[in-house]
Formats: C-alpha cells, sequence, structure tokens
C-alpha cells in the first residue's frame, strides 16, 4: 500500500513465539485518490468476471431476502436450486406469509440450520401484518423484522434500494483486513477487530452504487480472496493490499466426533382396507420418524428411525456416511431392516409413519435422512420439490 496508508501498532505475530499474537490499534487510512483506485478496481473487475446467479437478476427485496437467508453458511451450488424451487412455491412475501411451515421447511430440506426457515417464514408474517406485504424500504426498518440482523438488513437494502450501506459477511471481513494488514491469532479483541472491519467497510463503499459494490466485495472473498492459498496475482487490488497472502485468524473450534445408526425400512405392495374392499397401495414406503417438536435441533423434522445398537457391520451394513453439523462430525451407518424387525432393531417412538416415497419431495426432512434416500437411489425422491398446492392456494 501506498505511503498514504499511515499505521501505529501491528496487528501481526510479535516476535518469534509460535502462538504470540497480539490486538492493536492499528488504524488505516487510505487517500481519496486510493479509496477511488479501489472502487473503480473492483467494480470493473465484479463486471467482468460476476458470476451469473439467479439471486442477481433481480431488485426484488424479497427474492434478494430469500437468497442471502439461503446463502448463510450454505454453498452457493447447494442454493441455487433450492431458491428457484422456493421461489417457484412461494412467489410473493404473501405466499410464503400464508404458508404451512411444513411447506416451508419441506423446501427448506437439505439446506440445514432450519432455524433460518422459521424466521424467515416468520418475518414475512410480520410484514404482511405490520406492514402491508410490503417490504420495509430502508436498512434500518428491515433490522426490525425476525431474524434479520446487520448483515441481511444491508445486503437487502444497498442491493434492492440502491442504499449506501456496506455489508459485511466473513467474505468482506476478510478482505479488508488482508488489504489493511490487519488479524490476530487470539479471540480477545475480535469484537474491536470486527467494529474496525465495518468502519472502514463503510469508508471504503461506493456511494453510486452500493448493492454492486457490496456484491464485489463477497464475489472477490468468494473466489479470489479465498481463506486458504489466496489468488493474490488475478486480485485487481492487489497494490493497494498489505498481506498479499492469508493473515492470521483465531483457530476454529475443534470438531467432535459421534457415532451414530439408522435403519432404511422400505415396504412394498401393502394391502389396506377401504370400507368392505381391499385397495392396494400405489409405490414404495419408508418409515419415518418426527423428531419432537420441544427438540432443539431439528424440531419437527422427519427422519429414519435410529437403530438400538450403533455397531452395524458385516453384511447388515447398507452404506456408511458422514455429516456434519455444527460443530460435530456424526459417522453415520445405515441399515437396512425388513418391516417385522423394525419394532425390535429400531428405537421405540410414537411419532412414526409410512411415507410413500413418492410424497418425500412435501416433508421436512432433515439434511441427513435426504442424503441417505438419495444415495440409496430410491427413484422416487426426484432432488427437486414438486409445487405444493397449499402455497399456491394461499397466494
Amino acid at each position: 500500500m501506498s505511503s498514504n496508508l499511515a499505521t501505529t501498532g501491528n496487528l501481526g505475530k510479535c516476535g518469534a513465539g509460535a502462538a504470540e499474537f497480539r490486538a492493536s490499534t492499528r488504524e488505516a487510512e487510505m487517500s481519496p485518490t486510493e479509496i477511488d483506485d479501489l472502487r473503480r478496481s473492483l467494480l470493473a473487475w465484479y463486471d467482468l468476471n460476476r458470476r451469473d446467479l439467479p439471486w442477481r437478476r433481480t431488485h426484488d427485496p424479497y427474492a434478494i431476502w430469500v437468497s442471502e437467508i439461503m446463502l448463510q453458511q450454505t454453498r452457493v451450488a447447494a442454493v441455487i436450486g433450492r431458491y428457484e424451487a422456493f421461489l417457484r412455491n412461494f412467489p410473493s412475501v404473501q405466499s410464503l406469509a400464508y404458508a404451512a411451515e411444513a411447506d416451508v421447511l419441506a423446501l427448506w430440506s437439505g439446506l440445514g440450520y432450519y432455524r433460518r426457515a422459521r424466521m424467515m417464514h416468520k418475518a414475512a408474517k410480520t410484514v404482511v401484518h405490520d406492514h402491508g406485504g410490503v417490504m420495509p424500504l430502508n436498512s434500518t426498518a428491515l433490522r426490525e423484522l425476525p431474524g434479520i440482523g446487520a448483515y441481511t438488513c444491508a445486503a437487502i437494502a444497498s442491493i434492492a434500494y440502491g442504499e449506501q450501506v456496506a455489508v459485511v459477511d466473513g467474505n468482506v471481513e476478510r478482505v479488508i483486513q488482508r488489504l489493511a494488514g490487519w488479524g490476530t491469532d487470539q479471540r480477545s479483541g475480535q469484537s474491536a477487530l470486527i467494529r474496525r472491519t465495518e468502519s472502514l467497510a463503510n469508508v471504503l463503499l461506493d456511494p453510486k452504487r452500493p448493492g454492486d459494490f457490496n456484491q464485489s466485495m463477497m464475489e472477490l472473498g468468494a473466489t479470489v480472496c479465498l481463506p486458504k492459498n489466496p489468488t493474490c496475482m488475478v486480485c485487481p487490488i492487489k497494490r493497494l493490499c498489505q498481506t498479499r497472502g492469508e493473515h492470521p485468524t483465531p483457530k476454529r473450534a475443534k470438531m467432535r466426533s459421534q457415532d451414530v445408526a439408522y435403519a432404511l425400512v422400505i415396504r412394498t405392495g401393502q394391502t389396506r382396507r377401504a370400507g368392505t374392499a381391499r385397495k392396494r397401495s400405489q409405490g414404495r414406503e419408508v418409515l419415518l420418524v418426527q423428531r419432537a417438536p420441544d427438540q432443539t435441533v431439528m424440531p419437527g423434522m422427519w427422519e429414519l428411525p435410529a437403530l438400538r445398537d450403533t455397531e452395524v457391520v458385516g453384511a447388515d451394513l447398507r452404506m456408511a456416511v458422514r455429516h456434519a453439523i455444527m460443530q460435530v462430525n456424526y459417522y453415520v451407518r445405515i441399515r437396512t431392516v425388513f418391516e417385522d424387525d423394525a419394532e425390535a432393531l429400531t428405537v421405540p417412538s410414537d411419532r412414526r409413519r409410512w411415507v410413500r416415497l413418492s410424497e418425500l419431495g412435501t416433508l421436512p426432512l432433515t439434511g441427513l435422512t435426504r442424503k441417505v434416500l438419495l444415495r440409496a437411489k430410491l427413484v422416487e425422491l426426484a432432488p427437486a420439490s414438486p409445487v405444493l398446492e397449499s402455497s399456491l392456494a394461499a397466494d
């Protein structure tokens, strides 16, 4: 960075000790010329290199809101299909507000962090009941909605309305801290560092194209200024960067491991009585269990029955998968169980139900359950969710 970047102190490694980092009062000052240069360079790069993502083709605040909530802690590739299916079923905030929660969760299945969907559903009801069905028109009012924090309200307001407010997500935080040469591997002082990062983000924000500038910062962090092995040689603002490489950050909490086992119970061609006639059911069915509504994690979601014994070996093992939820790596064993053996081999529950495979797309399945059913190559489980009748009726 040029001589116009004045600094005091240091947010880097002190001395030769392996873990000796310290927070400091280092502040970055860029000249107006440098700030203009950064804005022009970054926006020019974004105009040429931005990914063609469906939420970038609209200025509808509702659609942008949906995308921002889905993208939190979720890969872009996993979001695209879900985003498009969600908007097909709930094309407006009114249709989302009047939808059944089960329908909302069914379309969220596979994205994880289901509290996001529940809070978005609650916020949609607030928009309809308190705002006449019109999304709030600025970041301050958006922040009042359930589940919308500082980042999300800034993203919606800047992209949809052109409000001059900077967004700071993990990608932007990394770009700015490397640009300024900030960083520490100590957890103490992180709050102050984030506040300085947010302050600098607002200084750098382009007032003429705030939405595009925010997206350009996020795009740079997602595609070039990566957490590991950043591709600095192709960075459009590398000449202004104090770091040019990785910067020190606190180590992530260590993941813990847990072994679990579930039963895959499929039945075919069951017969049922309808009055005096015997009626044959259509297609295959799988046995599922609904999680209790008062459970802390994924309440009300549907999953496979848990096995009494987590040890599944030899010919009994149908598949083994790893599934991460928050700070836990679950090592999952799946056993095929015949209907007659299900009661003896699985944990008892009064919340069980046989579900036709053709109807699985309408249920809120846990991410692990969806993963297992897809890997089992059950052709009736379509990756894309169907249009839900209840959603159409509500609109």
